[in-house]
Parts: C-alpha cells; sequence; structure tokens
C-alpha cells in the first residue's frame, strides 16, 4: 500500500494512511512523509501501540532530536517531555522553543491520557498568516526583528496570583535559565521558501519599537496568525501521533476539560537557525542551548 494524504483544512493537515509508523519504513517512505510535512504543515498518523521508544526512533528518522527541554527536566534516558495538565497547560499560542538560537524544526506529540471531552490542540498556519496581511503591514514585517525570551514580562506577574502551586513552580523550573535570541519577524522556510509569521508567546518585544507600540503591532500580526480559516484543529483519540512543522505553525492546547488529566509525550527534531527575508540570521543575545540541541552547523550537514 502506497502512502496516502487526505486534507484536513484548507490551508494545513492531512491524515496520513498506507504506513505503521510502529515498524520500520524505508528511506523512500520517509521522504514522501518529509514532502508531506512540508506540504501540509501537520500530519494525523493512527498509531496504536506506539511506544516512548517508538516516538523517538520515529523523530529521529527525520534529523537529530534534542534533549526533552532546555529547562524542563525530562526522564534522563529518553529525549522525551511530558506534556501533562497536571503540571501546567499550553494554552497559549507559540512556536515551541523559539528562544533558543535553532529552534526545533519538527514537533511530535503521542496522546498518552486524554479527557473524557476537550482537550484538542489547535495548529496555525504562519504561512497563510502572512499571505493574508495587507501588502504595506506585509512590507513592513520583512523588516522587523524581534525578540524572544523563556522569561515571563510584568504583564504576566499579576497572573501568578491566579496560578496553582504546582503551576508556579513549573513556571520557576522554566525560567531557571535565561535564553534570549534575536528571530525575525518573516521566517523563510529553508525547504519550501515559504515565508511565515515567526512570532507567538516567547516574543517579547518588537527590536526599536516602544513598548506600548511593539504590543500593538504583535497583537495585529498575531490576529492574522490565528484567523480561524488558518487553524486545524486536532481532536485527539487514543493511540494517535501528529507531526508538525515548528518552523512555520504556531499551536495551542485548549483548556476545556476542567480538572481531567490530559497527558501528552513530546519529541522534537532539531532545526536551522532560521533566516530572513534579507537573508540575515538570527543571533542570541542571553543563554547557551548547546545542551538542548545540536550547532545549526551540524543539524544542517
Amino acid at each position: 500500500m502506497s502512502i496516502s494524504f487526505t486534507k484536513l483544512s484548507a490551508n494545513l493537515g492531512a491524515r496520513v494512511s498506507g504506513i505503521d509508523i510502529t515498524a520500520d519504513f524505508s528511506a523512500s517512505q520517509l521522504e514522501e512523509l518529509r514532502a508531506g510535512l512540508v506540504e501540509h504543515k501537520a500530519l494525523v498518523f493512527d498509531a496504536p501501540g506506539l511506544t516512548a521508544e517508538g516516538q523517538e526512533r520515529f523523530a529521529g528518522r527525520f534529523g537529530a532530536i534534542t534533549t526533552s527541554h532546555p529547562t524542563v527536566p525530562g526522564d534522563p534516558t529518553i529525549n522525551i517531555l511530558d506534556v501533562d495538565s497536571m503540571s501546567s497547560k499550553a494554552n497559549e499560542w507559540h512556536t515551541d522553543v523559539t528562544f533558543v538560537h535553532n529552534p526545533p524544526s519538527i514537533t511530535t506529540l503521542r496522546a498518552i491520557t486524554l479527557p473524557p471531552y476537550g482537550g484538542e490542540t489547535l495548529i496555525a498556519d504562519t504561512a497563510a498568516a502572512y499571505r493574508s496581511l495587507p501588502h504595506p503591514l506585509r512590507a513592513l514585517a520583512d523588516t522587523l526583528w524581534a525578540i524572544h525570551s523563556n522569561q515571563y514580562d510584568y504583564a504576566d506577574i499579576a497572573a501568578d496570583r491566579d496560578l496553582s502551586e504546582k503551576a508556579k513552580s513549573y513556571r520557576e523550573v522554566f525560567q531557571s535559565l535565561e535564553f534570549e535570541t534575536r528571530h525575525p519577524v518573516v521566517r523563510v522556510h529553508p525547504e519550501s521558501g515559504e515565508k511565515g509569521l515567526f512570532i507567538g508567546g516567547f516574543t517579547r518585544r518588537i527590536e526599536s519599537l516602544n513598548s506600548n507600540d511593539s504590543r500593538d503591532l504583535i497583537r495585529i500580526l498575531q490576529s492574522h496568525v490565528t484567523k480561524p480559516e488558518h487553524i486545524l484543529r486536532v481532536q485527539w483519540q487514543p493511540g494517535q501521533l501528529v507531526a508538525f512543522d515548528n518552523r512555520i505553525t504556531q499551536h495551542y492546547a485548549i483548556d476545556n476539560y476542567g480538572n481531567a488529566p490530559r497527558k501528552l509525550s513530546r519529541v522534537t527534531v532539531s532545526g536551522t537557525v532560521p533566516v530572513s527575508v534579507s537573508g540575515e540570521r538570527s543571533t542570541v543575545l542571553k543563554g547557551d542551548a548547546s545542551h538542548y540541541t545540536p550547532s545549526d552547523e551540524t543539524v544542517a550537514a
């Protein structure tokens, strides 16, 4: 049986059939999956029986994998991060780990414990968002640079009063090492050449703008990312794995399942340093993430 991709929305997302990712598959099948991921940006697999080791092995077929996280400790024997509602909820639009120099290229999420209702993951197409910008705003975005950080800004401090002790503890661990990187607001995809808005929850400010103008402009750009037409809604089923292109998507875990447990496991594939429309590369301002991800040169090789 050949691999087939069934589109799930006009802009992004496809359900994959014709391959068993719990078993070995050929180099030609890998190339089909890689091309399908670049085209559809998010792939949904039914993979009952896929283990943690199997997820790591599958992700590793696409390239060198990262460790579990730059600051949040995971199982030392395997490069998996538990995305567990009991410790934190990722209910903010973001692209994974953009506060480091070369963020992951691909994220894989595997369903482990699902709530009886809700708990969907939204994935947004940032290339469609870029294309939807009015021409003058698109031209401006092409020239902009943003500072990404894992440190929460002052606006989040007041909200700490509403966090549980577990969530506060998780936030402290998340910020335990400081990272700050300068990235282009518009990133050119290294394989497809598509341009996408490279912003999201770790974007702290637009370079060379005051705080008010920066917040307003980020809000305007982010509103294009999250237009309903640009979003795939993943309604998780037991035994599923979702892989998405972290270079040209954002995602959001909907907190609509009350206090029920929800747990996914995440394995990420290392990526290259983002490049702007003009060909300039991102630069590190603070932090050394070499314990988390291979260097850009290693990944590119």
